[in-house]
């Protein structure tokens, strides 16, 4: 009975000690796990990866996504680092809490704390990215509001997928804030100078359907699917040849700029007989019957 009774005994201990083990680990993995998150809500701007897809979001949803200094440069550097991996094909930039970006912050213009912005060449845009030309393509998820120089940010990505929710407009014309992340040069570009004087001159809210009818938006989703909708389209993209794709991508953007039809004709044909070889394999491809009909090619 006295040896049942030690063995018992020291099976409950050893049991005891086990789950007190386990919940330590447990309580590690916790406490990790909680201190991953902070970090992360922490943070003003955050990155996840989905297959060939970084998703690079504004965490600033106290301040609506305003961007301040810091936040700007943190959103120029993730954007320079999905540039250099070259497991990831295309970006989506978005806004956590329902927005996409209300702009530059201007608590910090207000308090005499707006650094001296670089110009043109030697520095990067106020707002990060606006300089920066990416040899992959970027799609903006847009909920809620996409003004002033969010609506800057938007017109930098190559595609803009907003759900039903979505307001863009140069809001600063308000408060006698320019434009000067790219606004005026490829609003005009985008929706043609006409559309693009009533917008920047009068600084008026434009809604999706409208955004839509414009061409300022590609695709209108239902709210709250923004971010889906941007995610698919971009999945689709990953799939497709790259190094064709990224060629045509930079003649399109060089073509609204050109001096002329045959700079813009040139700029095309030189971007186009790089990746001609490549070309040639997937020809092949489709000659052996992948793809035929519009169907997919995996």
């Amino acid at each position: 009975l006295y040896s049942k009774n030690s063995h018992q005994s020291h099976s409950l201990s050893d049991l005891s000690h086990q789950r007190s083990l386990q919940d330590m680990a447990n309580w590690s993995i916790l406490r990790h796990t909680f201190q991953r998150t902070l970090a992360a809500q922490a943070r003003s701007v955050t990155m996840d990866r989905v297959g060939a897809v970084a998703v690079i979001s504004l965490n600033r949803p106290e301040k609506r996504n305003c961007v301040d200094p810091e936040t700007a440069e943190a959103l120029l550097h993730e954007f320079e680092n999905f540039e250099k991996d070259e497991s990831a094909h295309v970006a989506i930039l978005r806004g956590n809490g329902g927005t996409f970006c209300a702009g530059f912050d201007l608590s910090v213009v207000a308090a005499g704390k707006a650094p001296s912005f670089a110009a043109v060449g030697a520095g990067p845009g106020p707002m990060g990215p606006s300089r920066l030309t990416l040899s992959k393509p970027v799609i903006a998820a847009i909920d809620g509001h996409a003004v002033a120089g969010g609506l800057e940010l938007a017109l930098w990505c190559d595609l803009r997928v907003a759900d039903e929710s979505a307001v863009l407009g140069v809001f600063c014309r308000r408060f006698g804030v320019p434009l000067i992340d790219g606004g005026t040069v490829r609003l005009p570009a985008l929706i043609g100078l006409s559309r693009a004087m009533d917008l920047i001159l009068t600084g008026r809210a434009v809604d999706a359907k409208e955004a839509l009818s414009m061409g300022l938006v590609n695709r209108v989703v239902p709210n709250g699917q923004a971010t889906d909708a941007a995610l698919d389209l971009a999945m689709l993209l990953a799939k497709h040849p790259q190094e064709c794709m990224r060629a045509d991508l930079a003649s399109a953007r060089a073509s609204v700029h050109a001096a002329s039809m045959e700079a813009a004709l040139a700029q095309e044909f030189d971007n186009g007989k790089k990746v001609l070889s490549i070309a040639v394999k997937h020809a092949q491809t489709f000659v052996a019957g992948a793809g035929r009909g519009g169907k997919a090619v995996e």
